[in-house]
């Protein structure tokens, strides 16, 4: 949309496409396509990297048909689909961060720290220690879990409008008690399913198939179109609830729409690979700080959280000698540093001003 003047935002420009015409944000449009091309290519090393180390000619020859049988075995059924899931889960959660830090306007809000991700966790747990926990349920369970979570959080965080600070504050007391049920959950369980579910609490992408990459993927093809669809109602939600509503804007109906879709999106994310940490809330800060800009778009964002997940995980695989660390592990490690230094940074903020 152009401004009173007629003049499009600096870096933005209109392309048409016979009578389509779209307005593209140049910086953001590049430096998507340039995440998400890193993204592809650290997928692609870790197709070749792992305990069964191959060269670039073997993993060309396995997507070709020219392979040896354990190669093709290797790569095609056994570290493609992690790469794949990876890609997906990291793009879900960093997408659900940064719909809901710009709904929010708060840099500490992401699924992991408003409950989101716990709600989903809990309501995994108990389809894994009450029903079994097939693939099916658990997803189920973790997009019900979160839903419910989302609903009770905006139910509570809501006085004539939702503050990122009465969201985050909300969002940490729904954790605990939620983190309190998934322990109890726990405690009740066979040792076996208590170790299941402690695999999957902690986030991993081990012996992910087929069906977990389409999983999420699917849940990718559905929910990014309607995350992009929006954006327009994003940010008029930016300007404010009074002046979103003078432009026209359906503010309330569209703030449900957008926490709905940020919750599916980490619900999905957490049932396929459990609750991967910090990746919504650092990748659309990262994204934030590179364009330099108060918000960044949301597909550098999805990008930035695929390559953060690819990268992670690869390290998690590789970099331990034998041992190998659920994703999760080095995910938290990587983000909790960041969490505090947005954490001081607040303050000091809070303190100047």
């Amino acid at each position: 949309m152009r401004g009173s003047s007629g003049v499009l935002p600096p870096g933005t420009g209109v392309v048409r496409a016979g009578g389509l015409s779209v307005r593209v944000h140049w910086p953001e449009a590049a430096l998507g396509a340039l995440l998400g091309a890193l993204a592809v290519f650290m997928a692609l090393v870790s197709l070749a990297a792992g305990d069964f180390a191959m060269g670039p000619e073997e993993v060309v020859g396995a997507f070709t048909g020219h392979g040896s049988v354990m190669a093709t075995h290797v790569i095609v059924e056994m570290r493609l689909p992690r790469a794949l899931t990876g890609l997906g889960v990291g793009a879900a959660l960093a997408l659900s961060g940064a719909l809901l830090q710009r709904l929010a306007g708060n840099p500490l809000v992401s699924p992991d720290i408003v409950g989101i991700n716990a709600g989903a966790t809990s309501g995994a747990v108990l389809a894994i220690v009450v029903f079994g926990g097939t693939a099916l349920s658990i997803a189920a369970s973790a997009l019900g879990g979160a839903v419910a979570t989302a609903l009770l959080l905006y139910l509570l965080a809501y006085r004539r409008g939702v503050s990122g600070q009465r969201l985050v504050l909300v969002g940490i007391a729904l954790t605990a008690m939620l983190g309190a049920a998934t322990s109890y959950l726990l405690t009740r369980a066979e040792l076996t399913t208590a170790q299941r579910a402690m695999l999957w609490i902690t986030g991993s992408l081990a012996n992910r198939e087929w069906a977990h990459a389409v999983t999420v993927g699917a849940a990718l093809a559905v929910l990014m179109p309607v995350a992009l669809a929006l954006g327009r109602s994003l940010s008029l939600l930016q300007l404010g609830e009074d002046t979103a509503t003078a432009l026209g804007g359906r503010v309330q109906p569209a703030r449900a729409a957008l926490l709905l879709t940020a919750t599916a999106l980490a619900a999905m994310a957490t049932a396929v690979a459990g609750p991967v940490a910090f990746v919504a809330l650092v990748a659309p800060q990262i994204t934030r700080r590179i364009l330099r800009e108060r918000s960044a778009g949301l597909w550098p964002a999805a990008a930035c959280g695929g390559l953060l997940v690819v990268c992670a995980d690869l390290i998690a695989r590789t970099a331990f000698g034998g041992s190998e660390l659920p994703v999760g592990v080095v995910t938290g490690i990587m983000g909790a540093p960041y969490l505090l230094y947005l954490l001081a940074r607040g303050s000091r903020v809070g303190r100047s001003g």
